[in-house]
């Protein structure tokens, strides 16, 4: 099983993702972290899917506050994909300290990030992760060039020159 997990692991990295900080606040209180597993869903209605870790204090705090907002950070942002990644949680254990964010219902929405604000419809726990599925309540389309990752670093889309 380990070499299939290994392998799985290894072609994952070569699959480039949009970098997004899913982020929450209500009742359990505000949190956010990294991450990459976010997909549109579909079109009718407007919603979204995120994977988050199902022990994770995100994952819970999604699940009790019913709302989260994905927002996708700008080419420029690796340091705050860091940030909430927990990169810096030893020194800074809030992660939104010092970051001016606008707060809304759903969740805080991060600096020239395109964010989605949902309310969250449905979730299912396959293996180590919650599948998030959120009715999109609410755009703020910032217009930036994402950031991704891809093989274990930061990587800036960039369109390919015609021929």
């Amino acid at each position: 099983m380990t070499e299939a997990r290994d392998a799985f692991i290894g072609a994952m990295r070569q699959v480039a993702a949009t970098v997004t900080v899913v982020t929450t606040d209500g009742p359990a209180g505000k949190a956010g972290a990294t991450v990459s597993a976010f997909t549109s869903l579909s079109a009718d209605p407007p919603s979204v899917l995120v994977c988050l870790k199902a022990d994770s204090s995100i994952a819970q705090a999604v699940d009790a506050n019913g709302t989260f907002c994905v927002n996708i950070l700008p080419e420029d942002a690796d340091h705050l994909a860091r940030r909430f990644a927990g990169m810096f949680d030893a020194d800074s254990p809030d992660r939104f300290e010092g970051v001016e964010v606008v707060d809304t219902e759903y969740g805080p929405l991060l600096p020239r990030a395109t964010a989605f604000s949902c309310s969250l419809t449905h979730r299912h726990v396959h293996g180590s992760h919650a599948i998030c599925i959120g009715d999109v309540t609410g755009i703020s389309d910032a217009g930036e060039r994402p950031l991704t990752y891809m093989s274990g670093s930061f990587h800036i889309v960039r369109p390919k020159a015609q021929v």
